[in-house]
């Protein structure tokens, strides 16, 4: 392979929260790098990661899911969305069977202004009923200008080889712009804490995993052990009680189930405390939001 023909560009995932955009990256890469939930709103940073072969480098990109701005936090949020139009070489354009373009009009419009290539993929069609996907299809092709339609189901890897194959017949011929031993653009530090947090997400309800934030205060790498310092900030001391729960328990049990898919993804074994401390209304305050490393 010469650099005359090697190809290397960024294919930036977006869509509305909770439609699998998260889940799809993963396939694709082969690595859980994205946090999954059933619940919305889960992914909060632009998160990169490397599909690297001999002829081709894809800088995939997991985005924030659009919505309409609520908190200082959410404003952030859409900045990745936004940020992710201006440098794609392809856009994912993720939906699923049950949204619509309700709220997002105007990213979208961002979107078909683009210029950029567009893949459309419908996800979830194991939960199709008769007729559905030619609806929805029908639906979002008079809405984004697609280059193709792809019907995929990333939960069961279903049609996802289309994806990459569709990806390559548009990716510009350019050097790797990173090193191929390379898997994510992101610090160990950020996967311990989106570890933690998705955790939080799987085991709260409401607003409880909505109003917290992780930040890695120790991470010590020795050669037979990690270990990790995690602190769980909430926004009000109410839900500081509810973090931990009657004894402990809440927070043990976050604990238990981060050590392990912490030892999963890094290899090694891991010693984890975690603390909680309470940062009143981090969400709003444009301050505070720096200090979590939301500074664009």
């Amino acid at each position: 392979m010469t650099e005359n023909t090697h190809k290397a560009g960024f294919v930036n995932i977006v869509g509305k929260p909770n439609v699998g955009k998260s889940t799809l990256m993963n396939v694709l890469i082969g690595e859980r790098l994205s946090i999954i939930s059933s619940k919305a709103q889960t992914t909060r940073h632009r998160i990169m990661g490397l599909i690297n072969d001999d002829d081709y480098q894809i800088v995939f990109s997991d985005t924030p899911g659009m919505l309409k701005p609520k908190y200082e936090l959410h404003k952030n949020m859409m900045s990745f969305v936004h940020m992710s139009l201006e440098d794609a070489d392809v856009i994912l354009f993720v939906t699923d069977l049950f949204e619509t373009d309700e709220e997002i009009e105007d990213v979208i419009e961002k979107i078909n202004q683009s210029g950029v290539p567009v893949l459309l993929v419908i996800n979830k069609v194991d939960l199709s009923k008769e007729g559905q996907l030619e609806e929805v299809t029908a639906y979002w092709t008079q809405r984004i200008k697609t280059e193709a339609v792809i019907p995929i189901s990333a939960t069961e890897s279903f049609n996802t080889e289309r994806i990459l194959q569709e990806i390559l017949d548009r990716l510009p011929v350019h050097p790797p712009f990173y090193d191929k031993a390379e898997l994510t653009d992101k610090p160990e530090r950020f996967f311990a804490s989106e570890i933690v947090r998705e955790k939080i997400f799987l085991n709260y309800k409401k607003e409880i995993p909505y109003s917290t934030e992780v930040a890695i205060e120790d991470f010590y790498e020795e050669e037979n052990i990690i270990r990790v310092r995690a602190i769980i900030y909430v926004e009000r001391n109410s839900q500081k009680g509810i973090i931990i729960g009657e004894g402990g328990k809440a927070l043990k049990r976050v604990g238990i189930q981060a050590r392990a898919e912490m030892e999963n993804f890094f290899g090694k074994k891991i010693f984890l405390e975690t603390y909680v401390k309470v940062e009143d209304d981090w969400r709003k305050n444009k301050n505070k939001l720096k200090k979590f490393g939301y500074d664009q």
